[in-house]
């Protein structure tokens, strides 16, 4: 079976070997085209031909974890840490809404300071401004505590597995271990979440291998949004000599996952875009549909550096929402006006 054929076969719902998805994965540039156009079809096929915008407010960089990749790690003395107050939080959800958003997507490192009573309610008074949707990012809680953010009105959560490599995810992060995270996932799976998950590529330690069970672990998990983005190295991490994910692979397993995944929500990861903005262009004609944007103010967004970033020029939260959509339409995509929500939901 040549590669054409594989694409075919995961098109028409066959389960694909491991070593049928690292010959895709594997594909030269020569070669590429097929597959991206293959996942460009499969994603107006399932998730239509707009492109969902979400916006991000990155309310806290304080983080109890030692993820030996992220720059908010907390063992990174050399950063100046914030907390939005919760008020501040709930106006620049108010802004954003305003602005054009549908969708927030609540995000921190894992802060305890925000407790279950805190984070219950800000996302009640956001829910009283207007029709939008809630996502949490803020890492591992206990069930009680996703029930109780459930029940307050959240409607989507992201805690992205990073890794299915059991020993590398454990390796990566000595404050966790895999299976708890797994069992996060399932937790909110069973608390009728809309769940994201997802992971790096390049990661040190990561193997074509280990991307084909990423993508399957994703399958399994039934995930109704996947972020799938390059490694960038922090200099304040123990990974910071190692080298860049690579875009191109990138680019890769993103066409890959939608001709897998069909209907999963897949954005076109802000870390890609940092490597190279060429390439983010390109996702969106091979998988993704949706794009995200920081909406909180910019002396925070200096000091949420998961990975380096370069320093923007200051607008505004209108302003900004603008430019994205001008440049939606420069890629000749449509702008959704909805909230986004899975697709899966419909089947």
């Amino acid at each position: 079976m040549n590669y054409k054929e594989t694409i075919d076969k995961a098109i028409l719902g066959g389960i694909l070997s491991q070593d049928e998805m690292v010959i895709l994965l594997k594909l030269t540039e020569d070669k590429v085209s097929y597959l991206f156009n293959k996942a460009n079809e499969i994603t107006e096929r399932y998730c239509g031909d707009k492109v969902q915008i979400r916006a991000i407010i990155e309310f806290s960089n304080f983080c109890r974890c030692a993820c030996a990749y992220c720059g908010l790690n907390c063992h990174n003395s050399n950063i100046k840490r914030y907390r939005m107050s919760l008020d501040e939080i709930i106006n620049t959800a108010k802004e954003a809404y305003i602005a054009g958003y549908k969708t927030v997507v609540l995000q921190s490192g894992e802060d305890l300071w925000y407790t279950e009573e805190k984070i219950c309610y800000v996302i009640k008074e956001i829910k009283k401004i207007g029709d939008i949707a809630i996502t949490l990012s803020i890492g591992e809680r206990d069930f009680e505590e996703y029930k109780a953010f459930k029940e307050a009105g959240a409607d989507r959560f992201l805690i992205k597995h990073e890794t299915a490599d059991e020993d590398l995810y454990n390796k990566l992060h000595p404050h966790s271990s895999f299976q708890n995270r797994i069992k996060c996932l399932k937790n909110l799976k069973e608390l009728n979440y809309q769940v994201g998950s997802g992971f790096m590529i390049g990661i040190p330690g990561q193997s074509y291998e280990t991307i084909a069970k990423d993508i399957m672990l994703l399958k399994e998990l039934q995930v109704d949004m996947a972020g799938i983005g390059p490694f960038i190295p922090h200099p304040q991490t123990k990974l910071k000599d190692d080298k860049k994910g690579d875009t191109f692979l990138t680019l890769k397993v993103l066409a890959l996952a939608r001709i897998i995944l069909k209907n999963t929500h897949l954005p076109a990861t802000t870390s890609l875009g940092v490597i190279s903005s060429n390439h983010k262009g390109i996702a969106f004609s091979c998988g993704a549909n949706v794009i995200m944007q920081k909406v909180e103010s910019h002396k925070y967004r200096r000091l949420y550096e998961i990975y380096p970033n370069k320093a923007k020029v200051e607008k505004t939260i209108k302003e900004e929402r603008k430019e994205l959509e001008n440049y939606i339409l420069s890629i000749n995509k449509k702008i959704s006006l909805g909230k986004g929500d899975s697709f899966k939901k419909k089947i």
